[in-house]
C-alpha cells in the first residue's frame, strides 16, 4: 500500500511540474520580457518566471491532492447510502441550537433597518428578492429537473406589468402585484408548451432563447414598451394612502420582502412534501419512470413552469416599484445566470442552501467593493472550487424518506 502512494505521489509531482513549465512558456513574452520606451532597452524579469513556476507547482500539486480528497470522500458517502450531514445539516437537526439562532436571526433581521443606513437596507432588500427568485427557479431547475435559462423572461414581464398598468391606467402596486404575477405564470405556461418534448441541452437552449427574444421584443417594440428609454416614474408601494420619505419607503419595502420570503419558504417546503413535489422530484430523476408509474408528464411540467414563473412576476413588481423605473437593460442573460448560480451554490433543492447562497452571491460584491479591480476574478475562483469539491452545494438537499415496518404478532 505504501509503494502505491508513493508511486501516487510522484505522479502527481510530475503532473504539477509539467504544468508549471506550461505556465511558465504560455507567460514568459508577458511577465519575463518588458520593452522601455524610455532607454529603448528590453529588461528580463527573471525573477518573475521563477515566481510563477513555484506558484504554479504549489497550486496545481495543492488542487490535485484536495481532488483526490474530494473524490475519496464521494465514494465513501456513496457507499454510506448518500449520507451527507454537513455541519449546517448537523445543526438544523438539533432544536435546542437552531430555535435559539433563528431566533436571534429574527430580531436582527427586525432591527436591521433603524440601526443602518438606507444604502445597507436597500441592499439587503435586493438580497431577500433574489431569494425569492432563487426558491421560485429551484422549483422548475431543482425539484423538476428542467434547466431554465430563461428565468428572467418572466421577472420582466411582473416588472413591465406594473410599468404599464400604471402608465395607461393608473393601477397601483397592491393591484398590479396579483396581475404581475398572473402575466408571468401565462408566460410561463406559454413557455412550457413547446418544450415538453425536450430535455437537457435542448431545452436549457429554447429558454435561453425565449429569454434574449423577451428582451428584445420589450427593447425594439416602442409603441408597447418604450424601447430602450423604458419607463419611469413608477410609484413606490403604499400604506393607507401616507405619504412617505424615500427611507421611509426604503424600510416599508425591505419588510414587505420579509413577508413575501415567509410566506415562499412555507410553500415551497409544503411543495416538497406533497404529492405535487414528490411528481416533479420524480420527473427529474427517471422521466420515462415517473410516466410508467402514471403520472401525467405534460400536467407535471406545465406546473413546473407555471409555479416557478409565478414567483419571478411578483419579484418583478417589486423591483418596478423599489427602482421605479424599468428598462429592458435591467433583464439580460446574467440575471438568469446569477439566479441559477444562486440554486446551484446553495444546493439544488435545498431551501436553507438558496437562502445563504443569495444572500453571498448578492452581498459580497457590494461589500467588496474595496476590491473592485479583482471582485468579478474572487467571485469566479470561488464558484470554481465550489463545483469542484462541493457539487451538492453549501448545503445539500436531504430527501425525506420513508420506511415500511412490518408489525410483528
Amino acid at each position: 500500500m505504501s509503494t502505491l502512494h508513493a508511486t501516487k505521489y510522484l505522479e502527481g509531482l510530475k503532473h504539477s511540474a509539467v504544468i508549471s513549465l506550461w505556465f511558465m512558456f504560455l507567460t514568459f513574452p508577458i511577465m519575463v520580457i518588458r520593452v522601455n520606451t524610455i532607454e529603448n532597452i528590453i529588461e528580463w524579469r527573471w525573477m518573475n518566471l521563477i515566481y510563477i513556476g513555484c506558484g504554479s507547482f504549489f497550486l496545481s500539486f495543492l488542487w490535485r491532492s484536495l481532488s483526490e480528497r474530494g473524490t475519496r470522500k464521494r465514494k465513501l458517502i456513496d457507499a454510506r447510502n448518500g449520507e451527507d450531514r454537513s455541519l449546517v445539516q448537523r445543526i438544523l437537526g438539533e432544536r435546542k441550537i437552531y430555535l435559539p439562532a433563528l431566533g436571534v436571526i429574527a430580531v436582527f433581521t427586525v432591527i436591521f433597518p433603524f440601526f443602518f443606513s438606507t444604502y445597507q437596507t436597500s441592499i439587503m432588500t435586493t438580497a431577500l428578492m433574489y431569494v425569492v427568485l432563487g426558491l421560485g427557479l429551484n422549483i422548475v431547475v431543482g425539484q423538476a429537473g428542467l434547466l431554465n435559462l430563461g428565468y428572467v423572461a418572466f421577472y420582466a414581464a411582473g416588472a413591465y406589468t406594473y410599468a404599464l398598468l400604471y402608465q395607461h391606467f393608473g393601477i397601483g402596486f397592491w393591484i398590479a402585484l396579483p396581475l404581475g404575477a398572473l402575466a408571468a405564470t401565462l408566460l410561463g405556461i406559454l413557455l412550457a408548451l413547446p418544450v415538453l418534448r425536450l430535455q437537457g441541452d435542448y431545452l436549457a437552449i429554447v429558454t435561453l432563447g425565449f429569454g434574449e427574444i423577451t428582451r428584445i421584443v420589450l427593447e425594439n417594440w416602442n409603441e408597447f414598451s418604450f424601447g430602450p428609454s423604458g419607463i419611469s416614474g413608477i410609484p413606490r408601494p403604499g400604506l393607507f394612502d401616507m405619504e412617505m420619505s424615500l427611507h421611509e419607503a426604503t424600510v416599508y419595502l425591505y419588510f414587505l420582502m420579509i413577508l413575501f420570503c415567509i410566506i415562499t419558504v412555507f410553500v415551497v417546503n409544503r411543495l416538497q412534501n406533497s404529492r405535487i413535489g414528490r411528481a416533479l422530484l420524480a420527473l427529474r430523476e427517471d422521466e420515462i419512470a415517473c410516466q410508467a408509474m402514471g403520472i401525467d408528464k405534460t400536467r407535471i411540467k406545465l406546473t413546473a413552469f407555471a409555479l416557478g414563473s409565478t414567483w419571478a412576476g411578483l419579484v418583478g413588481v417589486v423591483f418596478a416599484a423599489k427602482t421605479t423605473f424599468v428598462n429592458p437593460a435591467s433583464f439580460t442573460f446574467l440575471e438568469s445566470a446569477m439566479i441559477l448560480s444562486i440554486v446551484v451554490l446553495g444546493g439544488m433543492g435545498s431551501i436553507p442552501g438558496i437562502i445563504i447562497g443569495a444572500f453571498l452571491l448578492i452581498l459580497l460584491p457590494e461589500y467588496l467593493r474595496a476590491f473592485s479591480d479583482y471582485r468579478m476574478l474572487i467571485f469566479g475562483i470561488i464558484m470554481v472550487i465550489m463545483m469542484i469539491f462541493r457539487p451538492q452545494g453549501i448545503i445539500r438537499s436531504v430527501r425525506r424518506t420513508y420506511k415500511f415496518h412490518r408489525e410483528e404478532k
